[in-house]
């Protein structure tokens, strides 16, 4: 019979541990989906930031080599990213696809400029550096005309920005109920051992020996949950990149470990601390209280 009922609580005890690190799985791979969520919206506004163009006209009489000299010189600016040298027959055959029609053999000479288009780093994709940057050019002689669409980036900033509030209030929000989710369901899994604890205290052990084992397996419990969490995060940018392969250019591999090592040192803290919260207030407690 007390094998039986040894053999049964066992059992119980294994269910309910299970259960846990389910429990902080399942939370913990919210808050890692989260996360992808910000990475791939910071790489988007990146990536959408550094294909603004800013189209650099030289006058007619330049020559290509000295063209060629001022996009080397762009290149070692700080603010560029990246340069594009468009020469006369590039830019009309860019403006034939364009219009579907050659207006070149219609008008009998090619009208078109040489350019040199220029991508700048997103830090520098404002109105502001991008003015500061137009007045520095213009003042090279050989430079005749310098066009961004202002109104784009002044749109594009504030969407961005806006947009990147939002899903920042809402990962602080998401992060404080999953604390509070993985605190309650530590909680709930300490609370069927009650009368353990309170048994080990009653024969003499100290707090610091009943934490002790406690605390290791909600440690150990943390970190298979961020575990699971985070097989189940790695299967689903395999299935995102497999269904749309275009967010490729969005992702860094350095930026998908950083999240899913907040994830395991999340699931290890907030498991740990919330284990030794939960035994610690059943040490304080009286034992007539534990039967309420």
């Amino acid at each position: 019979m007390e094998e039986f009922e040894a053999s049964e609580s066992a059992t119980k005890t294994k269910s309910i541990y299970i259960s846990t690190v389910f429990g902080i799985a399942m939370v913990l791979l919210m808050v890692g989906l989260l996360g992808l969520i910000l990475v791939h919206a910071s790489n988007l506004s990146k990536y959408v930031k550094e294909n603004i163009v800013v189209n650099i006209f030289v006058d007619e009489s330049a020559r290509e080599a000295d063209v060629l000299q001022l996009q080397h010189q762009l290149e070692n600016n700080p603010m560029v990213k990246q340069t594009q040298y468009v020469s006369k027959e590039l830019a009309a055959r860019n403006l034939q696809k364009d219009l579907g029609e050659d207006f070149v053999k219609f008008l009998g000479y090619n009208p078109l400029s040489q350019s040199v288009d220029v991508y700048l780093k997103a830090d520098y994709a404002n109105n502001k550096d991008i003015t500061k940057f137009k007045d520095e050019l213009l003042k090279n002689p050989m430079v005749k005309e310098v066009k961004y669409q202002q109104s784009l980036v002044d749109k594009m900033n504030a969407n961005l920005t806006s947009i990147t509030l939002v899903i920042f209030a809402f990962a602080i929000i998401f992060v404080v109920v999953s604390v509070g989710l993985i605190n309650n369901t530590i909680r709930l899994a300490i609370y069927s051992q009650r009368f353990l604890i309170k048994s080990m205290q009653l024969v003499g052990a100290t707090r610091s020996f009943i934490r002790k084992p406690f605390i290791l397996y909600g440690i150990w419990h943390g970190l298979l949950g961020a575990l699971i969490a985070i097989i189940i995060l790695m299967g689903t940018l395999y299935t995102a990149n497999k269904t749309l392969p275009e967010l490729v250019v969005l992702q860094s591999y350095a930026e998908f470990g950083l999240v899913f090592l907040v994830v395991i040192g999340l699931g290890i803290f907030i498991s740990g601390f919330s284990t030794y919260l939960a035994v610690s207030k059943f040490l304080r407690s009286k034992t007539i209280s534990l039967y309420r």
